[in-house]
């Protein structure tokens, strides 16, 4: 089964589980209780001790969107060498194109 394919049939299980699934609230509350705020909530306790919650929040929020700014710069660094090594491997088949014309030619 290829990478298509078995997308494809991740979705159609999730939706025919979601079906089923008469209490979303519910269903997704463990999820919602664990979710990355909490992490960066408890984090920023843990580095200031004696802040007010009003300044937990605000560390909180500073930690969060230093994480997804983090995560955005790799994936876009990833799509930069993706890029290259696509365009590297291209040039690399024309000249190698290009050699076998010329090799045919002779």
């Amino acid at each position: 089964m290829n990478a298509s394919e078995q997308s494809m049939r991740m979705r159609l299980a999730a939706h025919k589980s979601w079906s089923t699934t008469t209490d979303r609230s519910a269903r997704t509350e463990a999820a919602r209780k664990a979710s990355h705020h909490t992490r960066f909530l408890t984090k920023a306790r843990e580095m200031h001790p004696g802040a007010t919650e009003t300044q937990i929040e605000a560390v909180a929020d500073s930690l969060r969107k230093a994480h997804y700014t983090e995560l955005a710069l790799k994936s876009a660094q990833a799509r930069r060498v993706k890029s290259e090594q696509a365009k590297q491997a291209k040039r690399s088949r024309q000249l190698e194109q290009i050699a076998q014309l010329e090799n045919n030619a002779a």
